[in-house]
């Protein structure tokens, strides 16, 4: 069964707040399996002044940690629990992070990611970020739940 998230949900299970929560929606999960998530790329993110002024590109490690976060939100649903006052769900580890294409103001960054994994409480996920169908990123990231 395929379920959506609107921002209000979102932020009651992700513990990030602005100007580092990174997931305006999510679009479709399927708990244990996948998930598919929204970020709108703005001009007013707090990054861009300085990345770059005259050509604003989104960083590359602020489009992993979405996907991250992507993947703490389908981790939460697939049975992991929820990060809490005496929890927290940590991203541990990337692998093959590639950058396609860059990600820019008015872009919709559609992300995808998909349970490989999941051991010991050490979950992997296959992740991909797309603008407008075009794959922008892609890596295979790790993430597990400790005590504070």
């Amino acid at each position: 069964m395929s379920t959506t998230m609107d921002i209000h949900e979102v932020l009651q299970r992700l513990p990030h707040r602005y100007p580092f929560l990174l997931i305006d929606r999510v679009l479709s999960s399927e708990p244990g399996k996948s998930i598919v998530a929204l970020k709108n790329v703005t001009i007013n993110e707090p990054f861009f002044p300085g990345h770059y002024p005259h050509h604003p590109v989104m960083p590359g490690v602020l489009i992993v940690e979405a996907m991250a976060q992507a993947a703490a939100l389908l981790s939460f649903s697939s049975g992991a629990g929820q990060a809490d006052d005496s929890k927290v769900y940590l991203f541990v580890g990337i692998d093959g992070a590639r950058f396609k294409r860059p990600v820019t103001p008015g872009d919709q960054l559609i992300i995808k990611v998909e349970v490989l994994a999941n051991k010991r409480g050490l979950w992997k996920f296959g992740a991909k970020a797309e603008v407008d169908g075009q794959l922008a990123a892609e890596a295979e990231i790790m993430c597990t739940m400790r005590d504070k």
